[in-house]
């Protein structure tokens, strides 16, 4: 007898399609309105907000908060992920320090019994907050301050938090002294933006926001950080997750209910399991195609790469990658390097406990590694082969920069992992050894092309 889906439950074969959609959107979005990310998302959305509800509950341990104004998704984190700061950026940028300091600090300057509020209020309430923290301080005149606020007000303005009702925030950016705007303040949007799952001045460290820290005890709790892992992680590898994880993982169920909630495709390998997105659009990091530069070249990256470790003549060294508990600390100790000396209450001070090692019983797992010095090579060797003029005028003269940035993105996919003295490759990066490139007409447009169909099922990647 086949398996009832645990997911969709009560929605016909012909609305399928739209409430999977629907899915999509309230994952990949950090904040649906009205407007955001458009126009006639938000009614798409509510129009499923009860089946949604209970599927993100029953699947994920998630909470839908959607109201008639907007929706957001309130995600149970296992472990930091270094990829969740590209929530907070503006023009592809991630935020530093100090924008988010400032965006925490205007956040808290907007009072409810205030439904709208000028630039010039807004400073002077928010300054002197700034100022208090050492190290940070707000100085109108100084532009590095001044960018970090107009990008923090933009942030705002982009989720519907502020709404322009009168001047610009550009003649304000021009002329501190004579520019101003004013804006109308959605408080509603405002407290959906901030919801922390415990009052920051009684964290200790940052792994305080952690929901059920440590191993997976039961089967339903293994099912549940095995579909987080779907769909918040690009590939989730059997030997970087705990047994009981690997396990669900390997077992029909919790991969086909993700899958028929979102409409994304499960491939299973013998390394580990992903979801493919056929359409290309859940995600924050398309790959492969058109994304500029940094995208063409991570395909070009992979393909020579791909060349070096079938090379029967130089076969690669294999190193063990760190673990995810070991890489977990690490970001752990980074952020709470930035945590206050003062203002956290000792008495009430909570942090979740020790992140256990996550791996599966066939144990330490090795990887092929590629030294940097390899790396920079195979990056000279595209600038040879392809000429400078097509990385665009941002990186035709720094190819060591080029390369950093596109190492660094496709880590970001779980497609190399950087180590000290290079980068290991990880098995799904061999599923674009065959993307080709090719020069059009106009160099700045470079073409990739992923023309052989993936493996089959236990096929390593």
């Amino acid at each position: 007898m086949a398996r009832r889906p645990r997911s969709a439950r009560g929605v016909e074969a012909g609305d399928l399609g739209s409430y999977q959609q629907a899915v999509r959107r309230v994952l990949t979005n950090d904040l649906i309105t009205a407007t955001r990310p458009r126009t006639g998302v938000l009614e798409q959305v509510l129009r499923w907000a009860d089946e949604m509800t209970r599927d993100f509950r029953e699947l994920f341990g998630y909470t839908l908060v959607a109201t008639t104004h907007q929706a957001r998704l309130v995600r149970r984190l296992d472990a930091l992920d270094e990829t969740q700061r590209s929530v907070f950026a503006r023009g592809g940028k991630p935020f530093d320090r100090r924008r988010l300091a400032y965006l925490c600090l205007v956040l808290g300057s907007f009072q409810r019994s205030r439904v709208e509020i000028s630039l010039a209020d807004l400073v002077r309430t928010f300054s002197p907050s700034a100022n208090a923290i050492p190290s940070l301080g707000f100085d109108p005149t100084v532009s590095a301050h001044k960018a970090a606020f107009v990008d923090v007000v933009n942030w705002l303005v982009e989720r519907d938090a502020l709404r322009l009702s009168d001047g610009s925030l550009e003649s304000w950016a021009r002329d501190t002294e004579h520019g101003d705007a004013l804006y109308d303040i959605d408080h509603e949007v405002c407290a959906a933006l901030f919801r922390p799952a415990r009052p920051v001045q009684h964290l200790g460290s940052a792994t305080g926001l952690l929901h059920e820290p440590g191993r997976a005890t039961t089967r339903e709790s293994a099912a549940l950080r095995a579909r987080r892992l779907l769909v918040e992680r690009p590939v989730v590898y059997f030997s970087g997750v705990e047994p009981e994880v690997a396990e669900a993982l390997r077992a029909p169920g919790p991969a086909e209910d993700v899958a028929r909630c979102t409409g994304l495709v499960v491939e299973r390998r013998a390394e580990g399991v992903m979801l493919a997105d056929p359409g290309g659009g859940f995600t924050d990091r398309p790959f492969p195609g058109r994304g500029g530069a940094v995208n063409r070249a991570a395909g070009l990256l992979l393909a020579k790469i791909a060349d070096a470790l079938e090379d029967p003549w130089s076969p690669p060294a294999y190193h063990p990658a760190p673990t995810p508990a070991e890489e977990h600390t690490r970001l752990a100790e980074r952020v709470d390097s930035g945590l206050p000396e003062e203002g956290v209450v000792a008495e009430l001070a909570w942090s979740a406990p020790e992140e256990p090692d996550h791996r599966d019983e066939g144990g330490t797992a090795e990887f092929p590694l590629v030294a940097q010095s390899r790396l920079e090579a195979m990056m000279a060797e595209l600038y040879e082969e392809f000429g400078a003029a097509s990385f665009t005028s941002t990186w035709q003269a720094d190819p060591n920069g080029l390369l950093a940035t596109v190492v660094e993105f496709l880590a970001d996919l779980a497609l190399l992992r950087p180590v000290p003295g290079g980068a290991l490759v990880l098995p799904a990066a061999l599923r674009y050894r065959n993307i080709q490139g090719a020069l059009p007409g106009d160099p700045d447009q470079l073409d990739l092309a992923l023309f052989d169909p993936p493996p089959t099922d236990e096929e390593p990647r």
